[in-house]
């Protein structure tokens, strides 16, 4: 048996498997775009060119991998392309469309993806070329934490977190805080080289002094309320006015400077629940228990009293140190939590003084206008009590939902979720 050694030209990347030659199929390879030769298969230009191996389509993209983070204010994108020159970055729709050219994990190649944001961000993202890689930063419109980075709950399979510059929500909001912190230390050192404006040193100076006196003054109400409970029991229950019922008045005829004070523009806070709680207390106080001699003999008055002042004793401090800048968190957690249970009850105490008020307003006549009279109207000064026992539960609704919001702005509850 004739036997030869096939040897196989390889033209580029096109290969055949060695055959062996046998005589009389020189036509049959000829007719198939083979021939045989001096021992060695050729293979035909038609035949070399199918054969030679598949490339890349051109035209056609791929997609990079994609790592991310975010802060409250800020969505951290890192694109895994090296050798980028001028990449395509753009945001339309709260969705981001990225297209270049360079070095990913599939060679040397045109990339592309598309990134739909769960909630609106800024329609102009800032990014950075490196030789590694591309950094992009893009600003939420609303400064909170996502639950996720897109729109669809299932993540894009690109999409994997970048532990480099992951934080979760508590640490990127101690974070958060720890930079406003240095930028506040920033700002008091530029302010202390250059001169204050001196409205902003006297409203300062005002609000400072205002919180100071509140806070002196129910401090007081509050220990002496205290010392003469464990010194005299349950007697001294029943004078507490005489006793503390001046300094009270002052207190809350001053506290009528915090309706004022939102109207001047001297600070930022909501009108109508200052309105409700200045107004309320005046009813109670002048009213309610100082127009009526046998109301000031009541247990719940003493209520009434120790109750304001525990919660003003917290309220009042916190305010007095924003006003320079300074804040405790103990005090800030104190404030924003205690009244979730001294409000509620300091409006039923209130409440029972009303009740309790009633009868003697009856009998007396107290405020109550009668016919005949030049007017020619008449006015029970009893039905508005009653009604207004009413109005004092829905001001505790409008001044409890106040005080959630916030509580829940400068408490936030932390969660932590990564997908």
């Amino acid at each position: 048996c004739w036997r030869a050694v096939c040897r196989l030209r390889v033209t580029r990347t096109s290969a055949v498997p060695i055959v062996p030659a046998k005589p009389g199929r020189n036509a049959a390879a000829a007719r198939r775009g083979f021939r045989y030769g001096d021992g060695l298969l050729v293979i035909s230009s038609p035949h070399r060119a199918e054969m030679q191996a598949p490339s890349q389509p051109q035209g056609q993209s791929l997609t990079p991998h994609v790592y991310w983070a975010q802060r409250h204010g800020e969505l951290f994108l890192r694109v895994d392309l090296s050798d980028v020159q001028k990449p395509d970055v753009t945001i339309t729709e709260n969705t981001l469309f990225f297209r270049a050219h360079g070095h990913g994990a599939k060679g040397d190649n045109a990339y592309e993806f598309r990134l739909a944001f769960l909630e609106a961000v800024n329609s102009e993202p800032l990014f950075k070329t490196t030789e590694r890689q591309v950094n992009i930063t893009v600003k939420k419109i609303e400064s909170k934490w996502w639950d996720r980075l897109t729109k669809q709950e299932k993540k894009p399979i690109f999409l994997v977190p970048d532990f480099d510059r992951w934080l979760d929500e508590s640490d990127a909001e101690t974070e958060l805080r720890e930079k406003e912190e240095l930028e506040e230390i920033n700002k008091i050192s530029l302010e202390s080289r250059v001169r204050k404006n001196s409205y902003v040193t006297m409203r300062t100076g005002y609000l400072f002094m205002y919180n100071l006196v509140q806070f002196l003054g129910f401090s007081w109400i509050f220990v002496n309320m205290t010392v003469r409970l464990f010194v005299f029991g349950q007697d001294s229950l029943f004078d507490t006015f005489h006793v503390v019922g001046d300094v009270m008045n002052f207190c809350q005829i001053l506290a009528i400077v915090e309706v004022i004070n939102p109207l001047l523009g001297l600070v930022k806070t909501s009108l109508v629940p200052a309105i409700i709680q200045v107004l309320g207390r005046i009813i109670i106080l002048f009213v309610v228990i100082g127009s009526q001699a046998e109301m000031q003999n009541k247990a719940a008055v003493f209520a009434v009293f120790y109750l304001w002042s525990i919660i003003e004793m917290f309220r009042y401090p916190y305010y007095m140190l924003s006003c320079i800048g300074t804040e405790w968190k103990i005090l800030t957690w104190i404030r924003y939590t205690i009244w979730i249970p001294l409000y509620p009850l300091g409006v039923i105490a209130e409440a029972v003084c009303v009740v309790q008020s009633i009868p003697h307003f009856e009998e007396s006549g107290r405020f109550t206008v009668q016919l005949p009279n030049p007017l020619n109207i008449s006015f029970s000064f009893t039905y508005f009590l009653q009604v207004y026992l009413i109005i004092m539960f829905l001001g505790l609704f409008v001044n409890f939902r106040h005080l959630y919001k916030q509580r829940n702005k400068r408490l936030r509850p932390r969660k932590h979720k990564i997908y």
